[in-house]
Parts: structure tokens; C-alpha cells; sequence
């Protein structure tokens, strides 16, 4: 129970529908589509589309989404995969010819064809009720009438304006400068591609002078996107994949996105009893810590466009995470993962939507980086993600950049089941971090008995890039302990991701969280 002397925010329950998600004004769109008689998938692709136009520097109709659904009335979960492909005329010889590593993220290069439109299009048909037209109609409205700047979205515009190129600092900065808490952002550009979307279907979107905008963008960038490489995006259905831990399921969006990256993590942490350590202790963030190091150079190896990774029953088997638990000193950190690892292998919004009838999404929508790649369409201000920066270079990589291949992605919906039946779709924002949330939320509610909230809440840790980033609500003496153990401690930038979370309980009765890292709430009726 929460101690109500302290500041927080309690869960909130509901019986008839619920929403959370990382900004209040989607959230209640979400509400007012489920109380005019849509379903769930109706309010998540509402709301998904008004947080376009909320957190501008998130997420936008020029983005990728995947989602993770139980249609009403049964225990099945399935899959939709609406992230790009990369463009026909991709060379990643060419760029190894000019020097280059690494995908440059702020450029041409970095962006696959924007897909998050095509999915929303096809589910809103397939599992919807209203109608894509009616699900368009809040975040027109939002995009010409505008919203207020929310205080985190405020500061995220500030870290991450600098990425704003060319016309992308014309129609996302104020005057040349960041827009600040309570200024009211507008993109009547975007009402008028959303309001012919409404009108026409997908088509507008990617033919036409809609696409002819973002091509030309991105051919004054150097890009080789063609108006066939946008009329071919199409986003598709595919089946999860799901993992056991201490009497629970994980279900997880399988390649090209991470999830398989939380299914080896938890399998991994399988293998310790967390339950008897302090969860706020430098033991348990020790262990998560080595676990994560090895199940991301897992990722790293193997992760790749569905058509090309041959070695995901590798990630999921339990005998690869087993190999990898004996890789753990329980006392002390280890330098590089891949060493060690080596015999064993021979930036986004979310939001989650139940219904009365109990059917349940999972929908999480990005364009990757703050602003995405920084380049903006001129008429229209698409602003277009850059999830190719994904890609590796790697010659023979399973994940290397070529012509029609989907670049691994970080973004993954979550679903928790028990006995065969779902009871929380879930998920973590943060980027790089999301497997990582994932396994720590789900630790914080099954090993540690947190409600939803505290779960949310409590203090995070990620091992990324050879440093241990601790959030400032880590006691000092663990800190020094976890130093001490090796592990080099830094602070992160700002507060690590955000999660958002439904529980639906066996009495009928849904129990919400939304991070308070972020703007948003859960809310119910």
C-alpha cells in the first residue's frame, strides 16, 4: 500500500474501459471512443494519433508502431508488425566504401518507409468498429486547433532540437527556438494528410502529393526513396512469440523488434532468487545488470528483419540462458559482455486500451530519436522517423542495411498472461531500454508483490555502453556498493523510459499505472 504521507500517485480502477498512456489529453480520447461504442483497438489508434500531435518529438504519422491484441471474447494474442522496409536503392557497400561504420542517424539513410499509417489503416479495418475516419477526427482537431506543451514534452523539446534540420526547424521550432511548457503547438500541415487519409485510405498517405513531399525531402538529403518504395509499405500480421517466468507468460512481438531481447533476460534472471533480495538493493540491480549486458549482445548478434534472423529458437531456448547465468559473478561486474558471451553464440510513446468486452491492445508508435531523423516534409511537416539507423554495417550481419529489409527496432509491446488467459498488456518506452523495463517491471509485480503503480515507479538501472546509469531515487550507499563492485555509475540524461500498464482482474475490475516520469495517466470509467 502506498504510503500517503509521501507525493505519488495511486493506481487507478475501473470496471467498464480504461486507457493509459503517456499524455492525459490522448488518454481521454481514448475514453470518449470507448463510450461512443468503440472498442479498444478504436481508442488505442485514436489516441495513438492525437499523441502525434501531443509529443510531436516521440512520435508522428512519419513512424513505425508494432502492437500486441486479444480480440474480445477469446485468450488468443496476436500481432501486428507496421515497421518499414528500407528503400530499393540501399547500398551498404557504398557506405562502407565512404567510411561509414554506422548508419548516420540524422540522415537520409536512416529512414525506412514510415508504416505506422498503413497498420493503423488495416487494424482499424480488421478489429475496429468506427471507422478510420472517426478515429482521425481528435487528432485533426488537435492538429489545427493545437496543444498545450506538457512540461516533460517541454523538456525533451529542448534536449532534442538540435536534431531539427531544414524544414523540420520550421515547422517544429518557434521562431528558431524550442517551444516551452504551456505553448500551444499547432501542425495544420498534418490535419490536412490526416484529413485526406480519413477521406481516401492509406493511399493518400503513401501516393500522391503527400508522399511526392517526403520524397523530395529526402532526396535533397541524398535519399534514394521512390514514390514505389512508399506505395509498397504495408504493415502485417504476424505471431508472437511468449516466454515463461514464475508462473507467468510473457507474450512479446517477435522480430524485427526486441522483444526476444526480455524473453532471454528474464530467462536469465530465472536462474537467481530475486525474491530475497532488496529490490532497491545493490544485489538485484547487480544481477539485472550482468543479465542485461548478455541478453543485449544476444540482440546484438542475431536480431534482424523476421526474413533473415536464423536464430531466434536460440534466443528463447533455455538452455542459452542458462549457459549465460553461469556467466555471472554474483560479486562483481564484468567489463565486456562479448568476451565472455562468446562460446555460448558460436527514443517513443505507448498506450494501452480494455474494454468492457475485454478486448485488449498494446500499441507502441515511434519515430526512434528526439524529432526521429531530423527531416521534415516541406508542405505538409511530416516528420520522418529514422529506425534505420537500426541497421548494422556489418558485412554478412543478419541485421545488415539492404534493399527491402526491416532494420531491428527497440520498440515492443508487452502482454502478461496466467493459466493461458492475458491480464496486463503492458509496456516501457525508453529506447534501448525496453527489454531491460520490461523484465524489471515484471520482477518488480512477481517477485517483489508490487502493485501496478509502485511497480511502475520504483527506481531504475540500465547497463548500456559500458556504464551503469542509476536514477537519482537510488540510495547513495548503493550506489557506492554497486561502484565498488566494478560497474562504472553514471547518471542518465533524465529519468529512464516510461511504462504504462492495465491489470485486468479476475473480479471484472482494471487496475491502471502510467509513469510519472512522463505527462500522462491512466483513466477509466
Amino acid at each position: 500500500m502506498r504510503d500517503f504521507h509521501r507525493p505519488g500517485r495511486s493506481a487507478v480502477f475501473a470496471q467498464s474501459g480504461m486507457c493509459a498512456t503517456s499524455h492525459p489529453l490522448a488518454a481521454q480520447v481514448s475514453l470518449d471512443i470507448l463510450k461512443r461504442g468503440g472498442n479498444a483497438m478504436d481508442a488505442a489508434i485514436a489516441g495513438a494519433l492525437v499523441l502525434g500531435i501531443c509529443e510531436p518529438q516521440m512520435t508522428g504519422i512519419g513512424g513505425d508502431c508494432f502492437v500486441l491484441l486479444s480480440p474480445a471474447g477469446s485468450n488468443d494474442i496476436l500481432a501486428m508488425n507496421g515497421s518499414g522496409h528500407a528503400p530499393a536503392g540501399v547500398n551498404a557497400q557504398a557506405l562502407r566504401g565512404a567510411g561509414q561504420s554506422v548508419i548516420a542517424p540524422y540522415s537520409s539513410d536512416a529512414v525506412t518507409i514510415p508504416t505506422a499509417i498503413d497498420g493503423f489503416c488495416q487494424m482499424s479495418e480488421r478489429w475496429g468498429r468506427l471507422g478510420i475516419e472517426t478515429l482521425l477526427a481528435p487528432a485533426i482537431h488537435y492538429a489545427e486547433e493545437g496543444v498545450p506543451v506538457a512540461p516533460r514534452v517541454a523538456a525533451d523539446w529542448i534536449s532534442g532540437a538540435n536534431n531539427l534540420q531544414a524544414h523540420g526547424k520550421a515547422h517544429y521550432l518557434s521562431q528558431g527556438h524550442p517551444l516551452k511548457s504551456g505553448d500551444v503547438f499547432r501542425s495544420p500541415g498534418q490535419a490536412e494528410v490526416l484529413r485526406r487519409i480519413a477521406k481516401n485510405g492509406r493511399d493518400a498517405f503513401y501516393q500522391g502529393e503527400v508522399a511526392d513531399d517526403m520524397i523530395a525531402a529526402l532526396e535533397a538529403f541524398g535519399g534514394t526513396h521512390t514514390a514505389n518504395d512508399f506505395a509498397e509499405a504495408k504493415a502485417f500480421e504476424t505471431k508472437p512469440i511468449q516466454g515463461d517466468y514464475n508462473g507467468r507468460t510473457l507474450f512479446e512481438h517477435p522480430p524485427n523488434g526486441q522483444g526476444a531481447t526480455a524473453n532471454l533476460l528474464l530467462n536469465i534472471l530465472s536462474h537467481f532468487d530475486l525474491s530475497t533480495m532488496d529490490p532497491f538493493g545493490a544485489k538485484r540491480t547487480h544481477i539485472e545488470a550482468e543479465a542485461t549486458k548478455l541478453a543485449y549482445d544476444t540482440r546484438n548478434r542475431f536480431m534482424a528483419d523476421p526474413n533473415y534472423m536464423a536464430r531466434l529458437d536460440h534466443m528463447l531456448s533455455p538452455e542459452t540462458a542458462a549457459k549465460l547465468a553461469q556467466l555471472i559473478d554474483p560479486n562483481r561486474a564484468t567489463p565486456n559482455a562479448t568476451s565472455i558471451s562468446e562460446e555460448v553464440h558460436k527514443d517513443t510513446v505507448y498506450i494501452t486500451v480494455v474494454d468492457k468486452d475485454r478486448m485488449s491492445v498494446s500499441l507502441i508508435y515511434s519515430i526512434f530519436h528526439s524529432f526521429g531523423s531530423g527531416i521534415a516534409s516541406e508542405k505538409f511537416g511530416v516528420l520522418l522517423h529514422n529506425r534505420g539507423a537500426g541497421f548494422s554495417l556489418k558485412e554478412g550481419h543478419p541485421n545488415e542495411l539492404g534493399p527491402g529489409k526491416r532494420p531491428m527496432h527497440t520498440i515492443i509491446p508487452g502482454m502478461l498472461a496466467k493459466d493461458g488467459q492475458p491480464i496486463m498488456p503492458f509496456g516501457v518506452m525508453g529506447g534501448q531500454y525496453q527489454s531491460t523495463g520490461h523484465a524489471r517491471l515484471l520482477t518488480n509485480l512477481i517477485d517483489f508483490n508490487m502493485d501496478i503503480q509502485t511497480a511502475i515507479d520504483a527506481p531504475r538501472a540500465f547497463a548500456t555502453e559500458g556504464e551503469l546509469q542509476l536514477e537519482n531515487t537510488f540510495a547513495p550507499e548503493v550506489m557506492q556498493e554497486l561502484a565498488d563492485m566494478g560497474h562504472k555509475v553514471t547518471a542518465p540524461p533524465t529519468a529512464i523510459g516510461g511504462a504504462q500498464a492495465i491489470i485486468m482482474h479476475e473480479n471484472g475490475v482494471l487496475e491502471g499505472g502510467s509513469d510519472p516520469r512522463k505527462d500522462g495517466c491512466a483513466l477509466g470509467y
